[in-house]
């Protein structure tokens, strides 16, 4: 037998023999035999893959093409399960060496969470697309190469790739360190919450379908102007959304209970989420009153 093609690695030999091995045997006895040999070499092993004399001998050319589609399918699946998280955790040791080691884990799942294709970005390469530009640059080398190193072949070969995940370890810090400066915004809400003295015992929060919002005491009346009137002057000089003048407006108010009241559809937005998290378990949400009825007239 002649050698028709060496695949070389420093990691995850014995996966890349189970699936040579698993895949080839499809056509075993009618059309491809293989045998694989291991040869250690310094901190790469190599592993020989023979074909049968017919088809080393040049004549069937068809299935040697055919042979080398076979293991870039199956060396772009291991490049993509385990030497993309590897290369995501370099990156992120590499670039980002500032986080501690909690909050790199923290990046890297927010990177695994992008590369999977859990969350999307602008211009992202979705992970199919990742696999075909893979296979395509593994197919030209194999035609012009023989005997290929997956190491090299990543670091050299497939930079785009490499640069597209570091896109994605990019996205992900962002993501990272909005989520920590939105906690940051919690905390320091909170701290305001628990320095202010009630003036109400209840806020009802009627959103219109604008998304604006009206504020009613506990017997459904305005909420008084008296509460509200010294926020009102600090805010005016200044723009403002509507749902950060909900949320000051609520702080200064510093309710013991916070009711919404969404009228005919319920609310899902994240400032109701976020007034959740700064008066936490005082926050509740009306499923139909005499309050929601009269938004709907």
């Amino acid at each position: 037998m002649n050698q028709c093609l060496s695949i070389g690695a420093t990691q995850h030999i014995d996966l890349l023999k189970d699936r040579l091995g698993r895949e080839l045997r499809v056509d075993e006895g009618e059309r491809i035999r293989i045998k694989m040999t291991e040869n250690p070499a310094g901190n790469i092993t190599f592993l020989s893959c023979d074909f049968n004399g017919i088809l080393c001998s040049g004549r069937h050319q068809d299935e040697e093409i055919l042979f080398k589609h076979f293991v870039a399918d199956i060396l772009s699946d291991i490049i993509m399960n385990q030497w993309e998280r590897a290369l995501l955790k370099d990156i992120i040791r590499e670039t980002y060496y500032y986080f501690n080691e909690e909050e790199k884990k923290t990046i890297l799942q927010y990177t695994l969470d992008y590369t999977n294709g859990v969350k999307m970005y602008p211009g992202k390469m979705d992970r199919r697309d990742r696999k075909h530009f893979i296979i395509k640059r593994l197919v030209e080398f194999l035609e012009q190469n023989n005997s290929i190193v997956i190491d090299g072949f990543v670091r050299f070969r497939l930079k785009e790739y490499v640069n597209e995940i570091k896109e994605a370890v990019d996205q992900a810090v962002d993501e990272f360190l909005m989520e920590r400066e939105y906690r940051e915004f919690i905390q320091l809400l909170k701290y305001f919450v628990e320095i202010q003295d009630s003036k109400v015992p209840l806020v009802n929060v009627l959103v219109s379908e604008r998304g604006t919002y009206k504020l009613y005491d506990e017997n459904h009346h305005p909420i008084d102007s008296e509460f509200l009137e010294g926020f009102i002057l600090d805010v005016m000089d200044n723009e403002i959304n509507y749902e950060d003048l909900l949320i000051s407006a609520l702080i200064t108010i510093a309710p013991n209970k916070i009711v919404f009241h969404y009228g005919v559809q319920p609310g899902t937005d994240s400032t109701l989420d976020t007034i959740k998290n700064v008066f936490e378990d005082k926050v509740s949400e009306c499923s139909g009153c005499k309050l929601c009825q009269k938004h709907q007239q």
